[in-house]
């Protein structure tokens, strides 16, 4: 019985590892898709360090992604209005559930209004 124990806790554990959800390489990247919220930085970001070590602009077109490479192009598809823009992934987060990328306020303005906060979309990765 105790052998059975080990055995199911072992099982479990390498599930739980194959589930992570890590870095994606580059190779791995391209089409990569995904879905869920969008917000935008607060103006407190303007000029700080992002994550990739590069100056936070509000005015470029710019995201955070948890997961992806930075330099990632990503097809940002606002899906109650159909419109849509092209970031480089440069940071990390959204750091909140059910939000799957942050955008530059540009950016963000290109597909949805600002006032909004949050909107759905869907992401997909170009190159």
């Amino acid at each position: 019985m105790r052998k059975i124990s080990t055995l199911c806790v072992a099982i479990l554990s390498l599930a739980l590892t194959a589930c992570a959800s890590g870095p994606i390489s580059r190779s791995d990247s391209v089409g990569f898709e995904e879905s869920g919220g969008a917000s935008y930085y607060a103006m407190k970001y303007q000029g700080r360090k992002t994550a990739s070590g590069e100056l936070f602009d509000q005015k470029a077109m710019t995201a955070a992604h948890k997961r992806l490479p930075f330099g990632s192009k990503v097809k940002v598809t606002n899906v109650e209005n159909g419109k849509s823009v092209v970031v480089r992934v440069n940071d990390r987060g959204p750091f909140v559930s059910g939000r799957i990328i942050d955008l530059s306020k540009a950016a963000f303005q290109r597909i949805g209004n600002t006032r909004s906060g949050v909107i759905e979309v869907e992401i997909e990765v170009l190159n």
